[in-house]
């Protein structure tokens, strides 16, 4: 019963934003010109969206997190006003969270520790932090919010079943991109309400930062480590954009700040391949000494050699306005959909790069609108924005943001030139591969070419050529038999229902069956006319994939 009263809140409460999306596109929902709507009525819309998501609870505040930095998803101004939505809600009794401390410690807070405050420092959706001290160690105890793992389970559900009904209706690369997002968060939700899981990519980041003084992530205190408990060392820091006082006596130069920061994440994303995937200022503190303290490791982004290569070609094709590399690197990263042309794909891209260009022409950088316009390329075109690029991308913003915030003139490339500079080695190794490598690959190559050439004359003498179709064509042709057969049957199916109707009228002179039975024609001549093509098909294979495990 829960379920159901959960789902039809959900519904009653999202349908007619979807429905107004939808008539953005196509007035009458599957046909028609766009409806016209003021930027105006846009803000208001976008205003009230955010009121209803937060009122939706720990998942949808979350979700809508994801959300804020997928402009190939939502436009603006929805795209703002979302990532202006905060991850707090009213903290939960000191009671429940007791509870949940002793299941999972085996004691309560006031035999584990010497002091613990029952008032939480934080509240986020997921979890609320609590102060507590242990001998001379002051820590930060955070506990997952009671119930809500079977909340966010079933609010899981609840949205893999409206996924299925939008793939069903409107196939385009907006549902697809909504249907990846979704399938990723619930995998990221999972890892992040397990907070062994950030314990041990907190353990991780040490690793590889291991002797870098200038950036580092709390100590964890291990034994007290359980799926729903984490207690690590208390920070005192101050937030990376209320510094303005520190700054403002010398004690902190923001031009050294925004160095390590644009180099730790370079470090993260392109050399160690570990992303710290929830980058927001809230979670980045500056300690008395300068030091940066990462917080919130329950999100992370693993990359392998080959997605950091790919994403390290792409930008260097970018960079050197070389189109088809390009175009190759967006393939290697999953941003093309196979049944997309490559006129069509050529036409974005030859976007993105007319894009670069004009930031280039402008006086001081601005790396946030140049994120803004190439994202907003991704929702013109049917193109897919991969996870690796979202959270590149919300870094970019955030670590722009912090500049500005700063210095009105910030200029984000100058910043990041000198730090490419001292990485280039780093950096290289990334694309690097042996000489003995390199020379095998060469030799291999070659030995294979000249096997093709001699193969090809050899063929040629024998007159063996052929021409042959790829299987792919040959299904798609099918197919598009298969649909047309099916429109042509539902047709005659209304022809017939017309045809009986009037014979029967003649026979029994009962004109309310004859009107039914023409309306049902009409309505079957209509459908036929106006349904798309895809909704032919059988919708149940739209569903593959989209449920969530369990």
């Amino acid at each position: 019963m829960r379920r159901w009263r959960r789902g039809f809140v959900i519904i009653a409460r999202l349908a007619p934003y979807i429905l107004a999306f939808v008539r953005d596109r196509r007035r009458w929902l599957l046909f028609g010109d766009p409806a016209r709507r003021t930027p105006a009525h846009h803000a208001r819309r976008a205003e009230a969206l955010v009121r209803t998501i937060a009122g939706l609870g720990p998942t949808f505040i979350k979700l809508a997190q994801v959300f804020a930095a997928r402009a190939d998803i939502l436009p603006e101004p929805y795209l703002s006003r979302v990532g202006e939505l905060q991850d707090r809600v009213p903290p939960d009794p000191y009671e429940d969270i007791e509870r949940v401390i002793v299941a999972e410690l085996g004691r309560p807070p006031a035999e584990l520790f010497d002091a613990f405050e029952a008032e939480p420092v934080a509240a986020a959706s997921l979890g609320q932090v609590h102060r507590a001290r242990l001998g001379s160690d002051e820590l930060a105890v955070k506990v997952l919010r009671p119930g809500v793992e079977e909340l966010v389970a079933v609010d899981l559900e609840i949205s893999f079943r409206l996924l299925f009904l939008l793939n069903v209706l409107f196939r385009n690369h907006h549902v697809r991109a909504l249907t990846n997002v979704i399938r990723e968060f619930s995998v990221r939700v999972r890892e992040e309400m397990d907070f062994r899981s950030e314990a041990a990519n907190i353990d991780r980041f040490h690793r590889y930062f291991t002797g870098e003084r200038r950036v580092r992530a709390p100590a964890v205190h291990a034994q007290f480590t359980r799926r729903r408990v984490l207690v690590m060392e208390w920070i005192d820091g101050d937030r990376v954009d209320r510094l303005e006082p520190r700054i403002d006596k010398g004690d902190l130069d923001p031009r050294v700040l925004m160095a390590t920061l644009v180099e730790t994440y370079l470090r993260m994303m392109l050399v160690d391949g570990f992303l710290h995937a929830d980058p927001h200022a809230g979670n980045i503190l500056v300690e008395a000494d300068g030091t940066i303290v990462f917080l919130d490791w329950g999100m992370v982004l693993q990359l392998d050699r080959s997605a950091r290569d790919a994403m390290l070609r792409t930008a260097l094709a970018l960079g050197r306005n070389d189109l088809d590399g390009m175009i190759n690197g967006m393939h290697a990263l999953g941003m093309i959909d196979p049944a997309i042309s490559r006129s069509e794909i050529r036409d974005a891209a030859v976007e993105i790069l007319e894009i670069v260009e004009r930031m280039r022409e402008l006086g001081v950088q601005r790396a946030q609108r140049l994120v803004h316009e190439i994202m907003d390329t991704f929702y013109t075109w049917p193109l897919i924005l991969p996870r690796e690029l979202v959270y590149f991308f919300r870094a970019a913003v955030l670590l722009e943001g912090i500049g500005i915030h700063y210095d009105a003139a910030f200029d984000g490339l100058a910043t990041v030139r000198p730090v490419i500079r001292r990485m280039r080695g780093d950096l290289l190794q990334v694309t690097a591969r042996a000489p003995r490598e390199i020379a095998l690959g060469v030799v291999d190559e070659v030995r294979t070419g000249f096997a093709a050439i001699r193969d090809v004359i050899a063929r040629a003498e024998r007159e063996e050529f052929r021409v042959r179709i790829h299987p792919r064509d040959v299904l798609h042709g099918q197919r598009f038999i298969l649909l047309q057969v099916r429109r042509i049957l539902l047709s005659l199916f209304a022809v017939t229902i017309a045809l009986i109707t009037s014979i029967t009228f003649i026979t029994l002179r009962n004109y309310w069956l004859l009107v039914a039975g023409l309306v049902i024609a009409l309505i079957m001549f209509v459908i036929v006319l106006f349904l798309p093509t895809h909704l032919l098909e059988n919708p149940l294979r739209h569903a593959r994939g989209l449920r969530p495990e369990r």
